[in-house]
């Protein structure tokens, strides 16, 4: 803490420090409606998470009208394995309220700027010192009222605390911008890929095309059934289809064991796409405590490694000894743009080996598939993530203790692919729409490195915002 700055406890800078409630009925009464009702499950040191998010209606709402949140409150999690997690809420979120998991904080807006105090928070240092008050004492990790109102925060001048807050904020409301970008990018890849891979649209529009010209000449005839399975078809999809890609498509279709297709195209399995289909390893105890001092720290990537979006997240990467990492963990070793798919747990989880987590590893929970030169991996990641190919494997995954999918039926599930010759050139218009997505996640890694650098500096006072040169 800077020798000028005074540190003041969090209950005499706060109108309001407590925890919410549920609805009578608990969980099972949620009755949706406008007001959203936040858990702990929401709530992360990035950011607030929309998923999960439950709704409860306007007698609910009223019935907990004391923990209701406003613009700028800082929200905590008080219990359980997620205990010390903060964030606040963008204002679309509201109204809501907190549950009993959560604490609502509310500085003083003339002593405690609030987008400060959340970095105080999310700081390692106090998020050290939350964790440790939460395990003392408790068979369960819990914050109580006192212990947050008694908790000691820096309290420089408030022109300087909110400077500081919009220095750090500025870096995350970029890594925001570029998630919400990902997002709308991450759509619009879905999208054209299932029009034009699963949907087989241009195959359809160059039908119809063809079918115009034969009218013009009086040649008209049919490639495949009835004239009203594509009379009605909208191709809403052309937009995006260049004249050039156009025209790689066929314009008919054939008979295969996964129902009609492109002509020329076929139906594969992922192991005739792939030159290894392989799983990682566990070391054991063993294994670690051999290692040396020196050795150097490898990436490892486990299952909850690997994010919902398909982003492999560097806060939940592990580590091991590099002598492990090329020991007796050699035969899961990972290579640039290997294609990763959780098999165990959490099934379905799908993400690309960039250089950045290089060299890298991954446990028994986490296949590797590497494709054939000729596949490109976007193609092969949006294959694995449709719903088709999720379905077929479903049917395959054993639930015992924990649900797995064994890579024999991995390997075996069947994928529709245009011929190798023409697939990238097919693909190019989606792959180039992975290649921003993939440039954002750079940016954003690059950010938040930047802010977790600046973050413990600004707040001790070893850095002022002046010397950054972003104040006049």
């Amino acid at each position: 803490m800077a020798g000028d700055w005074e540190a003041l406890q969090l209950r005499d800078a706060c109108l309001k420090i407590g925890s919410g409630a549920t609805p009578r009925g608990g969980k099972e009464a949620y009755k949706g409606g406008a007001t959203s009702l936040i858990r702990s499950q929401n709530i992360y040191n990035e950011g607030f998470h929309r998923d999960g998010l439950v709704y409860i209606d306007e007698d609910q709402s009223a019935e907990l009208r004391n923990v209701e949140v406003k613009p700028n409150d800082v929200l905590l999690n008080i219990t359980g394995d997620s205990v010390a997690r903060c964030c606040q809420v963008a204002a679309d979120v509201l109204p809501a309220r907190v549950n009993q998991h959560v604490a609502i904080i509310r500085p003083r807006p003339d002593s405690l700027d609030a987008r400060f105090l959340r970095y105080v928070l999310v700081s390692h240092e106090y998020q050290q010192r939350l964790l440790a008050l939460a395990s003392a004492g408790a068979t369960r990790p819990a914050l109580t009222k006192t212990m947050i109102e008694e908790l000691d925060i820096p309290s420089p001048p408030l022109a300087e605390q909110k400077a500081i807050a919009a220095v750090l904020g500025a870096l995350d409301d970029k890594i925001e911008l570029n998630r919400r970008i990902n997002a709308t990018l991450e759509a619009m890849a879905r999208a054209l890929f299932q029009s034009w891979f699963v949907d087989f649209d241009p195959v359809r529009a160059n039908m119809d095309r063809r079918g115009q010209k034969k009218s013009e000449t009086g040649r008209v005839k049919s490639e495949i059934g009835p004239a009203s399975d594509i009379s009605n078809f909208k191709f809403q999809s052309s937009f995006f289809l260049p004249p050039a890609t156009a025209a790689l498509f066929p314009s008919l279709f054939q008979e295969s064991a996964a129902g009609h297709i492109p002509f020329g195209w076929e139906v594969k399995t992922l192991a005739d796409l792939a030159s290894l289909i392989t799983k990682g390893t566990t070391p054991t105890q063993d294994d670690i405590t051999t290692a040396t001092d020196t050795d150097v720290k490898i990436n490892y990537v486990r299952v909850n490694s690997i994010d919902e979006d398909g982003s492999i997240l560097p806060e939940k990467l592990t580590t091991i000894p590099e002598s492990v990492h090329a020991g007796v963990l050699k035969r899961s070793i990972l290579k640039a743009d290997d294609v990763l798919y959780t098999i165990a747990g959490t099934i379905g989880r799908i993400a690309l080996a960039e250089d950045w987590i290089l060299p890298a590893n991954t446990n028994q929970a986490v296949a590797i598939i590497r494709r054939e030169p000729a596949i490109p991996p976007g193609f092969l990641i949006l294959t694995m993530r449709h719903e088709a190919f999720r379905e077929e494997l479903h049917h395959n995954i054993v639930h015992a203790v924990q649900a797995n999918l064994s890579l024999g039926m991995l390997s075996k599930a069947r994928i529709v692919v245009p011929p190798e010759t023409i697939l990238k050139k097919l693909f190019a218009p989606i792959d180039e729409i992975l290649r921003k997505i993939s440039a954002n996640r750079t940016q954003s890694r690059t950010l938040a490195t930047l802010r977790d650098t600046l973050l413990p500096k600004l707040l001790s006072g070893e850095l002022n915002v002046k010397q950054l040169g972003l104040t006049e």
